[in-house]
């Protein structure tokens, strides 16, 4: 099994990524990469085609939040002549010009409903027409997709389709963001900082001192590992100390340091906002923060309660019976019984009741309180 180096970091999530990345790898399935702007989702997905037997073989990418609507069909599926205005010659959409290889599909949650239907049938059948062409292309494609939103949401919202989500994610990559891992930050300026010497020949790098190290462990990062290296060129290009962390990384909301980085700060950062510091957590985060906390409480009690049959838990939850199977498998949470329960049968096809909601909530709001969130 070769060494995957292009991902640095010895944290737990990186890990357990690089062993994920040799499993799918080996098998090709469909994939879609999970977490916040700036974590490296490209970089996970260029490493798993690396690591497969398509390397040299078409790799195609194509931004779904960056083209319009009714262009996207176009550049996806082609065209032939005469198909729309401008249409003066046939051409190849990227799924076509991705066989044999990969198509990786970013910003999939962007995508239209319409559009979503369109993709689950080359998913689920391997063939497409191009616009305005009465034949059908079969493609051999190995599709991996990404997003950075909670995609979860959208689907029960309504704005991305189940079935389609469970076609393209046989498996699934999520990407802890780097304030969550901050054993990996001392890796990454140091692999930086290699590439950095390339681009600052004509003057020695700056040395950053294990007490700024320190420091930015502690930082909230916001634009994740994209956002460390923009303040490590800060670093070489300002004439200052690089104590000088405040003209670093200039008034930009969001820096917030943070005390314990892999969990929510403590309630001196909420009086911070209260008082007009600069400083702050945006209430989207506080939000997710939240919602992660009480899942991974709820739906363990909610399995115990329904002695873990999906179809009651889910009834209790409120959601889907497959939303509930990917919350599952997201949060690694055991949905099988340790011990057999002599009075199952008393309670099959029973709805289970009586989850203090409001208990759990409270003590989520406390943890926040005591700082041990």
């Amino acid at each position: 099994m070769n060494e995957i180096t292009e991902i640095v970091g010895e944290s737990r999530n990186i890990e357990h990524v690089k062993e994920l990345i040799h499993k799918i790898a080996a098998v090709e399935a469909n994939t879609i990469v999970l977490g916040e702007t700036g974590v490296g989702k490209d970089l996970i997905v260029q490493t798993l085609y690396k690591e497969s037997s398509r390397y040299g073989k078409p790799f195609i990418k194509i931004n779904c939040a960056a083209i319009p609507d009714h262009l996207l069909e176009s550049e996806m599926f082609g065209y032939e002549k005469g198909a729309f205005t401008g249409a003066e010659g046939n051409k190849k959409g990227k799924f076509e010009q991705a066989h044999g290889g990969v198509l990786f599909l970013d910003e999939i949650a962007e995508m239209s409903p319409s559009l979503q239907a369109k993709l689950l049938r080359v998913i689920q059948d391997g063939e497409f027409s191009p616009l305005s062409s009465e034949k059908t292309i079969k493609v051999d494609v190995w599709t991996i997709s990404a997003t950075n939103c909670e995609i979860e949401n959208h689907i029960k919202d309504g704005k991305f389709r189940e079935d389609l989500f469970y076609r393209l994610s046989t498996m699934m990559i999520k990407i802890d963001p780097l304030r969550e891992r901050p054993e990996d930050i001392p890796l990454l300026i140091n692999y930086y900082y290699k590439k950095l010497a390339a681009n600052f020949k004509d003057r020695p790098l700056k040395i950053i001192s294990k007490d700024t190290i320190e420091k930015l462990k502690k930082y909230s990062w916001q634009g994740n590992i994209r956002e460390l290296q923009n303040v490590l060129q800060r670093i070489q290009i300002h004439d200052t100390n690089d104590d000088y962390l405040d003209e670093i990384f200039g008034k930009v909301h969001n820096k917030i340091p943070v005390e314990n980085p892999q969990e929510l700060p403590n309630t001196s950062n909420f009086e911070g906002v209260a008082k007009g510091q600069n400083s702050f957590i945006p209430l989207k985060k506080i939000k997710k923060e939240i919602y992660s906390k009480v899942e991974k409480e709820i739906i363990p009690l909610a399995l115990e309660r329904s002695y873990y049959k999906i179809s009651d838990a889910s009834k209790i939850l409120g959601i889907s019976k497959k939303l509930l199977h990917l919350k599952i498998k997201e949060y690694g949470i055991n949905s099988k019984p340790d011990i057999k329960h002599n009075n199952l049968n008393e309670f099959n096809g029973k709805l289970v009741e009586g989850i203090d909601f409001d208990y759990i909530f409270k003590q989520t709001l406390d943890s926040i309180k005591a700082g041990n969130l």
